[in-house]
């Protein structure tokens, strides 16, 4: 009985310094924003995928104001 108690004090002291240093974490970092950009390639804003490359299959997607037609 004395080792299981001696146990549930220990976890209980590790979790007790977990939650401390979250607690420190959250009270003393401040993030710094930042503006984050991404290239995005043309052939991909008018939907020219790489299906015209052979071994890709996929399907070409509607870019176009229409709705897409069943084929």
């Amino acid at each position: 009985m004395p080792s299981l108690i001696r146990l549930l004090i220990t976890l209980i002291f590790l979790a007790g310094m977990v939650y401390a240093g979250m607690f420190a974490l959250v009270t003393f970092v401040k993030p710094t924003p930042k503006e984050v950009s991404q290239r995005i390639p043309t052939r991909e804003l008018l939907g020219e995928t790489e299906a015209t490359r052979p071994g890709t299959n996929l399907p070409q997607p509607n870019v176009s104001s229409e709705p897409a037609t069943d084929q």
